[in-house]
């Protein structure tokens, strides 16, 4: 009778699923913010050493990118849905405003948008990634606007991306859902006044 001392012989070693990876990179970058995940941090959470990640990903700003491309399908926010009901427009940038707050605060261990973090990191190509996001969806928000208010459609932009930013920043802050909502609610009517319906 043989035996072996070969840990290989007990059994398959547990399969790299770079899906799963990108889930558990997005929780990392959510919760710390880019700049504050090294490589070293992702290989261990990922089970895989750096020759793999860097062979699977290309580098940590080429995975934040997929890390966005996922956000966008999965966690950002339904701007097409909210922004093409049938409804005031004021009422409907209300809403979108009272969604990104129930959003941001949704979880506490990784408050606040994470491409609006990503606009503020260091590494150039990550922050070039976070901010085409960021530029994409203002132009639809902006095009929706320009659409029945032309004339107001730079000023309300601004108006509802400087409110999303300070959303996401107090609740990254731990502000609570309660005060986020209510801050929403005060901006959707001065969205009232300036494109009432």
């Amino acid at each position: 009778m043989s035996t072996t001392n070969n840990p290989r012989a007990r059994g398959r070693p547990r399969r790299f699923d770079p899906d799963d990876a990108i889930v558990t990179a997005q929780r990392l970058f959510h919760a710390k913010g880019y700049d504050a995940v090294s490589v070293a941090d992702l290989t261990q959470a990922l089970g895989i050493n750096p020759p793999s990640f860097y062979a699977a990903f290309g580098s940590k700003a080429k995975l934040y990118e997929r890390v966005l491309d996922r956000y966008a399908l999965t966690g950002a926010l339904p701007l097409s849905e909210i922004l093409g009901a049938d409804r005031p427009l004021a009422v409907s940038l209300g809403l979108l405003l009272e969604e990104a707050a129930r959003g941001y605060a949704a979880d506490s261990t990784a408050a606040g948008c994470l491409v609006l973090q990503g606009t503020h990191c260091i590494d150039l190509e990550a922050r070039e990634a976070a901010c085409g996001f960021h530029v994409s969806a203002l132009a639809f928000i902006r095009e929706r606007i320009a659409q029945q208010f032309p004339e107001e459609a730079d000023r309300v932009t601004d108006f509802v991306a400087t409110t999303m930013a300070g959303l996401s920043a107090s609740a990254r802050h731990g502000q609570s859902l309660a005060r986020l909502l209510a801050t929403a609610q005060i901006a959707s009517l001065a969205l009232g006044h300036i494109i009432p319906g």
